[in-house]
């Protein structure tokens, strides 16, 4: 509501957005308490009728990395760059699930919360970033997880002191699933076809990763698609990671700037492209 009475004061002023690149931080921050009420949800409600609750953080990754080890270390003979195949397979597992669940639950954030931002004023920034936190929580008890794992196998290992990359590693990854998801959401408000392509897609894309195979393996093996797996900007990230904390990997200044680089350009699109839809989203949702 803007304020037309100079003489009153006003808690909140609401006017129209001038400039697209308006991203209304200081609005976003003073509902920082709304924010935090989402987080709490979120977490809540996914685990909230579970008979394990928060125990499915560990369960999930931990299955997965058994048949990883299973399936491609033991039958496939897939190499791990020397390290234990758990914690090699760890590495990536859990830096792909937060970037998955940031991208899928960010890509139907209008279609999941319509008639909540339908009625109710608030920054809509808010809505895509609780899910990045959100799953931040859950990425911080997997990572734990992993941390338990190297001290395991401690002697097997050699960290050093790339792995004080970390907080990069988390922000390109969060950024990257926050941009790619808004583009996403954007879009699905007027062609709900993207939403099935992103239910199956997103898992299909690991395999365009380093996940389940270090980089070396790839470019020796697969020397006509290394290309791809190169310079998909997730696998800069997990390869940094595993050479921080593992001892083990492709370590390249060059590749984790140019993956900085690229989510930076999809970040600032999808802040883009959602700004403008969602001026209009409640007419096509």
């Amino acid at each position: 509501m803007m304020n037309q009475f100079p003489d009153e004061h006003w808690d909140i002023e609401i006017t129209p957005k001038n400039s697209l690149f308006d991203l209304r931080l200081k609005d976003t921050w003073h509902y920082r308490d709304l924010l935090l009420l989402l987080v709490r949800r979120d977490f809540v409600s996914f685990y909230k009728q579970t008979i394990l609750g928060p125990v499915w953080f560990f369960v999930q990754p931990i299955i997965t990395v058994l048949i990883y080890t299973l399936v491609f270390n033991n039958l496939a003979k897939i190499s791990t760059d020397h390290v234990p195949a758990p914690l090699f397979y760890l590495a990536g597992t859990i830096l792909w699930n937060y970037f998955a669940d940031c991208l899928t639950k960010t890509s139907t954030v209008f279609k999941d919360n319509a008639a909540m931002l339908g009625k109710v004023y608030f920054p809509r920034l808010i809505m895509p970033l609780s899910i990045v936190l959100s799953n931040l929580i859950r990425f911080g008890v997997q990572f734990l997880l992993f941390l338990v794992m190297m001290a395991i196998d401690h002697d097997k290992i050699t960290p050093n002191a790339i792995l004080f990359l970390f907080p990069l590693l988390i922000l390109i990854i969060a950024a990257l699933g926050l941009g790619l998801g808004m583009i996403i959401s954007s879009v699905t408000t007027k062609y709900r076809d993207l939403a099935f392509v992103v239910t199956f897609g997103v898992p299909l894309l690991m395999y365009t990763t380093t996940v389940i195979f270090p980089l070396s393996t790839a470019i020796a093996k697969y020397p006509a698609y290394s290309w791809l797996i190169k310079f998909n900007p997730i696998t800069a990230v997990i390869e940094t990671l595993r050479y921080g904390f593992l001892g083990q990997g492709s370590f390249s200044w060059g590749l984790l700037g140019y993956s900085a680089g690229v989510t930076a350009v999809i970040l600032l699109i999808g802040i883009i492209i959602f700004n403008k839809v969602e001026r209009t989203f409640v007419d096509t949702v």
